[in-house]
């Protein structure tokens, strides 16, 4: 067989080549379950797109699960001196996000742990999951079709373009933040702009929601806390005429999920004052509005007795390892598993200047430093079989 570090590099570049947006990953799926097949790991299909897989020790023991997510984003890659030789050949489509990464290391975790089956009291299961990228996600159907059935812990990572290769960032409690997204329909009375007096406009009461909204926000919850934007506003089609409705479009974020019922009712306060400013007397009806706030992935949560005692492993380990890192606002279904079994999700860096290795997730340009993918195995390999010989230390 290849050599490990060349043998997890290819199967990088080999998904990196194919991918394949979210709940459309059948090729992945089968590329997955052959590769597992190939080392003598049972798998089967979860969430129709996904896999599962699992490798039993010599004797039994707890279970943790590690998880991958499998899916592409919409976006056309552009060409690198870098990428030449694996860019994408699926226009229009790209691992640009380092999930390609993130199933190669997971693969490499499985053989390991299949080479040193013998040593191992206890069970991993390994969770390809589909559809990261679009809420709301993979994860769910995962947990649903009984992905974590039998699990009593849970670990991933992410690799991250923003962070320097080499360098790992965990931290106990929020990690990655919930996002949410608003749609809000105001409506007024319609007509001339020559009368004014006979229109109620819904452009200039979305105009003052959008200038109060982010400093009442701003006034209850930490601006430190929180992020909130608006994405669209659509009304209107004639430039005289003042139109009878407006839509607009919007999400925000948060570090606690009890934050976004208190940005949820700010909003409605903030509507009802407004709607009543502009009431008209000889105008029954409107304005009026009609707000809707969809949540979408939560909080991402890491347990704080399992992250500490992963977190003492991983500075014995690695050089680089911020225990304290800073939340950030990027979001994650992973936040669903951790709010059923304790665990786990770490950032692992991939920038590398001298490399020119130096774009953000989700750019068209983003590649990944190779050095962080042997990295990422001895990340999740570690705390994996940490865990298996001291659960108790990891669990309440």
């Amino acid at each position: 067989m290849q050599s490990f570090e060349k043998w997890v590099r290819e199967i990088r570049r080999e998904f990196h080549q194919n991918p394949e947006l979210s709940f459309h990953e059948y090729g992945t799926q089968s590329r997955i379950m052959s590769v597992l097949r190939e080392l003598g790991i049972d798998c089967r299909k979860i969430a129709d797109t996904g896999v599962i897989a699992e490798v039993r020790g010599a004797s039994s023991g707890p279970c943790i699960a590690i998880r991958s997510d499998i899916d592409a984003l919409a976006a056309h890659e552009v060409p690198s001196p870098e990428n030449h030789e694996y860019i994408s050949q699926n226009p229009g489509v790209m691992h640009a996000c380092g999930h390609d990464g993130h199933m190669a290391i997971v693969l490499g975790v499985a053989r390991m742990v299949k080479e040193n089956r013998k040593k191992i009291c206890g069970t991993v299961r390994f969770i390809f999951q589909p559809a990261e990228e679009v809420p709301p996600g993979g994860a769910i159907r995962v947990i649903e079709e009984g992905g974590l059935e039998g699990v009593d812990a849970i670990i991933g990572l992410h690799i991250f373009g923003d962070v320097d290769v080499g360098q790992i960032n965990v931290r106990s409690g929020p990690l990655m933040a919930s996002s949410n997204r608003f749609t809000l329909k105001i409506f007024g009375k319609g007509g001339h702009h020559a009368t004014p007096d006979m229109c109620i406009d819904p452009i200039q009461i979305a105009a003052e929601f959008i200038s109060a909204l982010k400093p009442a926000v701003s006034r209850k919850v930490d601006i430190s806390d929180h992020v909130l934007g608006f994405g669209t506003v659509n009304s209107g089609k004639q430039f005289n005429r003042t139109p009878d409705e407006l839509e607009l479009v919007g999400s925000f974020r948060t570090f606690d999920d009890n934050d976004i019922d208190i940005i949820e009712q700010i909003m409605y306060d903030l509507l009802d004052s407004l709607m009543h400013s502009y009431t008209m007397a000889d105008l029954e009806g409107v304005p009026s509005y009609d707000l809707n706030v969809y949540r979408g992935y939560p909080v991402l949560f890491n347990d704080p007795l399992f992250t500490e005692r992963a977190s003492l492993l991983l500075k014995s380990k690695f050089e680089q390892v911020n225990t304290h890192a800073k939340p950030i606002f990027g979001a994650e279904d992973f936040a669903y598993y951790l709010q059923e079994v304790p665990g786990m999700y770490a950032i692992i860096g991939t920038r590398n200047i001298e490399k020119g290795i130096v774009e953000g997730n989700h750019s068209s340009s983003f590649d990944i430093d190779e050095d962080v993918l042997l990295h990422g195995v001895e990340l999740l390999y570690s705390v994996a079989m940490d865990f298996l010989k001291n659960s108790g230390e990891y669990l309440e």
